[in-house]
């Protein structure tokens, strides 16, 4: 098991309430489909949301099939979010 927390390095989603300059969400959850990581976290909205500071973790990953994933867990340095398939999708993401 992993002991290493994979922070938000990057968030270039403009439409998200957590990004503030970068991902104030205390921890956002790496969802989507099999072949495709997003994140579940991400909230459309203009208003804002989360911590006054940047601080987010991935909290859990719920991509099994990505090379980075060990038991849930993201064990990438950092992950970074941004526009792909959908608004906001893992650009961290490797099948393994």
């Amino acid at each position: 098991m992993t002991e290493h927390v994979a922070e938000v390095s990057a968030c270039s989603v403009g439409s998200c309430g957590f990004n503030h300059d970068g991902c104030t969400a205390f921890g956002i959850t790496i969802g989507g489909t099999r072949d495709h990581a997003s994140c579940a976290t991400f909230i459309d909205t203009t208003h804002m949301g989360g911590l006054p500071k940047v601080l987010a973790h991935v909290g859990a990953c719920q991509r099994e099939e990505c090379k980075h994933n060990n038991n849930l867990m993201c064990e990438a340095h950092d992950v970074r979010v941004g526009p792909g398939a959908e608004a906001a999708d893992c650009l961290t993401y490797e099948r393994a």
